[in-house]
């Protein structure tokens, strides 16, 4: 299982990590020990559950292909398989990157996502 994962992440912190060349991942990923992601069927309930009413955020899309055996999909407490990378996010495994916007009602608008 790999293709096409998501990461959301607010834009300072993504500009960050341009900078530094790597993303080592959000607080919660750090405290974590891994950095989260979603596949294309999951963001959207993700963007709802832990980014509710956040505006200024990304929605990266990333090659899983590429991370090799760091990323391991692993079983939520919901019963669901995540997509997890134990190390940090090369940049060059980086697809796209685009604006997460929110709509007037606060949900959060996604562009059509590649599975």
């Amino acid at each position: 299982m790999s293709g096409i994962i998501y990461k959301i992440v607010p834009s300072s912190l993504w500009r960050n990590a341009q900078a530094a060349g790597t993303f080592d991942g959000a607080p919660v990923d750090l405290a974590d020990g891994f950095i989260h992601f979603s596949t294309a069927d999951q963001v959207e309930e993700t963007a709802r559950r832990h980014f509710a009413g956040q505006d200024d955020l990304l929605l990266v899309a990333i090659d899983g292909e590429a991370l090799g055996e760091a990323l391991v999909y692993e079983t939520s407490r919901g019963g669901a398989l995540f997509p997890h990378l134990y190390g940090p996010l090369p940049l060059t495994a980086v697809i796209s990157e685009q604006p997460l916007p929110l709509s007037p009602d606060g949900a959060h608008v996604f562009p059509e996502l590649a599975a």
